[in-house]
């Protein structure tokens, strides 16, 4: 018997993790329906993405490419959408079972509420979401009965880790960072970091926003604070390990001090295939692994001095309310600063820390508060803009 289609929106279909998501997508035909595609700006990828999948709803948050879309014989028989009204609609299609939010930065905060206010099961790549919003989930999950499906390798690994004890028995989550571009490099040498330098990943192969991330430590920093949302557990269980070869995702630690790993290649097809199919595994060759070819699995200790970001995000977590939107919003206010050339590249996290000092956390905030808490961290931030 044939299973039914499960209807799909994806939310950041031109970026990377939506085009993985849409080839893994391909390579089991018969199984979803793709029925919204959403991106920012890129009308060519998405001309072409409509035309292999042709969905009946399209969202483009920039207004003039909805206009250019608009305009195109292409999309005769579908529903050009924008701005705020238009993502909501997206996140609460009735036929839609899943919601893939890709979306980069705070911005995917509107559509993951949506998705989990409608019930629906969200597959979650934008960290932002629970980074910023994190208060709003705990009660909108419990109250409608949807699923939050990590997407993210550390946090998808940890989920997978989970399988193996109660989540009483935990004793700490285990987060493992490659260490980024300049894991080696001596603080002294971060002064004269250029754009092209941050931007070289020496393992995956991201949008400049989150490679700039990882060059700060700060894109662990904001796992952290998800991981915190996303599994009900404190920061202080939360650990973080540099492990360069990117090959061990996350582990958790239980209680009889058994420490449970989830291994594989990078390649962020598998934890977008394990969130599109749970509980169900599918046949696959993401990541697939020789262990006979490995020299060598190293585990250290996260260098604070050099990464400020790490401290930066458990002051966040730890106290908690609109601080962690806070810091979200004067990060990405820096690193689109140092993207632009205006700061170098010590700036970002020197920023961020100028940013949550002068920040007044509202403990249990409403929507409005943390959207507030956003606006406000921007606004500060780009006063230390030099």
């Amino acid at each position: 018997m044939q299973k039914q289609l499960r209807k799909i929106v994806i939310l950041g279909s031109t970026g990377s993790i939506g085009r993985s998501t849409l080839e893994v997508l391909d390579d089991h035909p018969g199984r979803f329906d793709v029925v919204g595609l959403a991106a920012k700006s890129d009308v060519e990828r998405m001309l072409a993405q409509i035309e292999r999948y042709r969905p009946n709803y399209v969202y483009m948050g920039d207004q003039s490419a909805a206009d250019f879309l608009s305009g195109e014989a292409l999309v005769k028989n579908i529903d050009v959408l924008t701005g705020d009204e238009g993502m909501i609609t997206m996140a609460s299609l009735p036929e839609v079972e899943l919601v893939v939010n890709a979306l980069v930065g705070s911005v995917g905060l509107l559509a993951s509420l949506t998705t989990v206010e409608n019930g629906k099961y969200l597959a979650l790549a934008n960290k932002e979401s629970l980074v910023v919003g994190g208060p709003l989930f705990e009660e909108a999950v419990a109250r409608t009965g949807a699923r939050v499906l990590p997407i993210d390798s550390e946090h998808s690994a940890i989920w997978q880790c989970m399988a193996s004890g109660r989540d009483s028995e935990i004793r700490r989550l285990i987060l493992t960072a490659s260490g980024g571009p300049f894991r080696t490099k001596k603080k002294d040498e971060f002064k004269s970091v250029t754009k092209e330098e941050a931007l070289d990943h020496p393992t995956w192969k991201m949008g400049p926003k989150v490679t700039i991330d990882s060059a700060t430590l700060m894109n662990k920093g904001l796992e952290l604070i998800e991981a915190v949302w996303l599994f009900s557990i404190p920061p202080e269980m939360v650990s973080i390990v540099v492990h360069p070869q990117s090959v061990v995702h996350s582990m958790v630690e239980y209680v009889d001090s058994s420490v449970v790993a989830q291994m594989s290649a990078p390649d962020m097809k598998l934890p977008i295939a394990y969130a599109l199919f749970w509980p169900e595994r599918v046949r696959g060759n993401y990541g697939r692994l020789d262990l006979t070819e490995m020299q060598s699995l190293t585990f250290t200790k996260p260098d604070a001095e050099k990464f400020p970001a790490i401290n930066l995000a458990y002051n966040a977590a730890t106290l908690g309310g609109t601080a962690p939107a806070a810091l979200n919003a004067a990060n990405e206010v820096a690193v689109e600063s140092f993207l632009l050339g205006r700061i170098g590249f010590m700036d970002i996290t020197d920023i961020i820390e100028k940013t949550l000092g002068k920040h007044t956390v509202v403990e249990k905030p409403s929507l409005l508060d943390i959207l507030d808490a956003d606006r406000w961290g921007r606004k500060t931030a780009e006063g230390f803009v030099h």
